[in-house]
């Protein structure tokens, strides 16, 4: 599906909004795989913004919110590294997460097979 705007979404749907498992590719290159709930990012997923940095982690009604791991387009996390708890796109609280940064690599892998 294509929006007005070129934004193109493959995915679940449910009430006529992005549901389940999803790819949205916006028109600057920027692009989400993951879990969608009543039309925005919500659960696990990564987010590529389009100058190449990288969020895999949790997301909460369209924001980088809870867990996560932020790796920019050189390949860095940061220093000190920009792991842990997000809120509304913000480091607040430093902590590995490695389990959750798996799920978010796997549930971006599900989305992208299944939009394919």
């Amino acid at each position: 599906m294509v929006l007005p705007d070129g934004t193109r979404y493959e995915g679940g749907f449910q009430n006529g909004l992005c549901s389940g498992l999803g790819v949205l590719i916006f028109p600057d290159g920027a692009k989400y795989e993951g879990e969608f709930m009543q039309g925005w990012f919500h659960g696990h997923g990564v987010f590529w913004r389009s100058d190449g940095m990288k969020f895999e982690g949790e997301f909460r009604g369209g924001r980088i919110w809870g867990l996560g791991l932020v790796t920019y387009s050189d390949g860095t996390h940061g220093f000190p590294r920009n792991e842990g708890f997000f809120q509304d796109c913000r480091l607040v609280r430093r902590r590995r997460c490695p389990e959750v940064i798996l799920k978010a690599q796997k549930i971006s892998m599900l989305a992208r097979a299944q939009a394919s």
